[in-house]
């Protein structure tokens, strides 16, 4: 882990100038002595920079200073005198944008390394060039080991596929025997939120086949799942499932293709890592962690190799409950999920993972529990409506916050919520709903009232499916799709959230700005376009509200965590289609150096 030994090593010469910083709209500067926590000397001095601030009046200052794992003055150049010492490193910003550090609200970061424990096609662009890299790792492979890759496509989306291949098709058993005639061979399918589109698709060779007991008689565990055959009725060897998340893996294969505890442990750090990259110091795990995953987080912590902060809702597997009473488990639960969450500043608990309905797919991927996957989080979260709403209940009671999803499946749970509020009043308790999408103005009116936290995934609904989601809207509506402006006017604390697709919340901030669909170019609902000042809030303080440390960290203030990253570009400034490109060129978490690019000050 890097940490201020770093920061001594990469000591930058020289002082910075007292002028003031030109061109630091929109913002005001803030005056020189602005937020001096005390005249001690800090570790670290941040000068002749762009610092916005975030803060109740959107400032714009030009220095930072940091003392241990807090924010102690954020003024002018000649304010930060008072706090340097000859022991202070000073760092010459020459300009460049600091911002608070990224919260991401919907993050689901635990991912993001996992793509590496199998390997890659690369880029295939035929059945030969498939049949090529499979024997490529063949001849690595004894006989009988398994061959397991990533999915065929270009990743972060791996859009267009089978399309992007010569035969315009997926490759067969046969056709993957002959690479490696001698290996079980699985191709596995994409995790479907990364396209967010049907169908996703795997495919097997025939000892693959073999070992997973699978035959012309083998009948699927769902309608959404189709066994391909050939004219004889014999398996082809390749999947199709309109589904989300696989389930063939998850059933059949899940021999060859599953994470273990160490893969998760190790890759955990190197998500972080990723996610540091690009400025991002605090993740919300809204959609609920299994078992596993919680482990694997508590187990890095005491590690210390945990150097993102995080918040996790419990994932619930309610087939292990049975047909028990919901009132003991949330009793049992209470003292550590209930308000404030049990843990600390770098790992804690912070609510209950809710979801109306489970169908057979989600049955059949909860055979494989306590295993879960690419998802994190158990397949049989989901409860019939009059459950959810006696979970509710009990949650309101014992101040147990849930977190839920609406996504492309309206607002059920918004009808729910308004329910247990007239039993219990929700307001000040920030019940949350991810995914958010189409929202009237009536349902912004009750999230308002109630008080409820959202977070976004415009990753999916201003960019990958905003096309199709305006074609089923009448045009005097489009302006209910993500309403980010009629949410904040409002008064509703909106997040935004990468969902791991990919992970730079600088996609999200651009998407909120422009709001244009990746394939037809088209904008749509401009009038709920943020202003970059606002959607740079989304993505750093709101995001902190989630977890209820708006107090603590989100914006750069004295007394603050010291949460921060020194930018490649000014998101201020630069062009709209250029936003999504912002990297971090230093990233500060609890005043300790978490990703840097070396000579980035020089």
């Amino acid at each position: 882990m890097a940490n201020n030994k770093m920061l001594r090593r990469s000591f930058l010469k020289g002082a910075a100038g007292t002028a003031a910083v030109a061109g630091l709209t929109p913002g005001l500067r803030l005056p020189a002595a602005a937020q001096s926590a005390a005249s001690r000397p800090a570790d670290l001095v941040l000068k002749n920079g762009k610092i916005i601030t975030i803060d109740g009046q959107s400032r714009v200052a030009q220095a930072v200073a940091v003392s241990g794992d807090r924010i102690i003055a954020v003024g002018s150049d000649a304010s930060m005198a008072a706090h340097t010492a000859p022991g202070t490193i000073v760092r010459d910003l020459n300009g460049r944008t600091v911002i608070p550090g990224l919260n991401d609200g919907h993050a689901h970061m635990d991912r993001e390394a996992l793509r590496n424990v199998f390997p890659a096609l690369g880029p295939v662009r035929s059945i030969k060039d498939i049949q090529d890299r499979i024997a490529e790792l063949a001849r690595g492979k004894k006989p009988g080991e398994w061959i397991v890759t990533m999915p065929i496509g270009d990743p972060p989306y791996y859009f267009d596929v089978p399309d992007i291949l010569a035969e315009k098709r997926w490759p067969t058993r046969q056709e993957l025997d002959a690479a490696a005639p001698n290996n079980p061979v699985y191709i596995r399918a994409i995790w479907g939120y990364w396209r967010g589109t049907f169908p996703i698709v795997s495919c097997a060779n025939t000892e693959a086949l073999k070992r997973a007991g699978i035959t012309r008689d083998t009948p699927s565990p769902s309608p959404t799942l189709v066994i391909q055959k050939d004219v004889n009725g014999d398996p082809t060897g390749v999947f199709v499932e309109q589904e989300m998340a696989p389930i063939a893996e998850m059933i059949w294969f899940r021999e060859a293709t599953q994470f273990t505890q160490a893969d998760r442990l190790r890759a955990l750090p190197l998500s972080a890592k990723a996610y540091h990259s690009f400025g991002t110091t605090s993740v919300f795990e809204g959609h609920g962690a299994a078992t596993e995953l919680l482990k694997v987080y508590k187990q890095a912590y005491h590690d210390g190799t945990l150097t993102m902060r995080a918040t996790l809702a419990l994932s619930a597997n309610w087939t292990a409950a049975g047909n028990a009473p919901l009132g003991p488990f949330v009793e049992a639960w209470m003292g550590w999920l209930s308000e404030p969450g049990f843990g600390n500043d770098w790992l804690k608990m912070g609510g209950l993972y809710v979801h109306i309905g489970r169908s057979a797919a989600d049955d059949a991927r909860a055979e494989a529990a306590p295993y879960t996957g690419w998802a994190g989080f158990n397949s049989n979260h989901g409860l019939p409506r009059d459950k959810v709403k006696e979970l509710l209940l009990h949650c309101a009671k014992n101040d147990i916050r849930p977190c839920a999803i609406a996504g492309g499946g309206g607002l059920g749970m918004l009808d729910l919520y308004e329910e247990v509020d007239r039993v219990v009043p929700l307001k000040g308790r920030r019940w949350v709903i991810s995914h958010v999408n189409v929202i009237s103005p009536r349902d912004v009116e009750r999230i308002a009232r109630m008080g409820l936290v959202l977070t976004t995934h415009t990753n999916a609904y201003l960019y990958k499916a905003l096309d199709a989601t305006a074609n089923k809207l009448p045009a005097d509506q489009y302006d209910h799709i993500v309403p980010m402006n009629a949410l904040r006017e409002a008064g509703v604390t909106v997040s935004l959230g990468t969902d791991n697709v990919p992970i730079s919340l600088w996609l999200p901030v651009q998407q909120t700005i422009v709001r244009k669909d990746y394939k037809s170019g088209r904008q749509v609902g401009m009038k709920q376009a943020l202003s970059r000042m606002e959607a740079l809030r989304c993505a750093t303080l709101n995001g902190s509200y989630l977890s209820f440390d708006e107090s603590r960290k989100g914006s750069l203030e004295a007394g603050k965590f010291a949460d921060l990253a020194v930018l490649s570009a000014d998101p201020l400034m630069v062009a709209e289609d250029k936003i999504s490109e912002t990297t971090a060129l230093m990233t500060m978490v609890g005043g300790k150096v978490m990703h840097e690019t070396p000579g980035w000050f020089g």
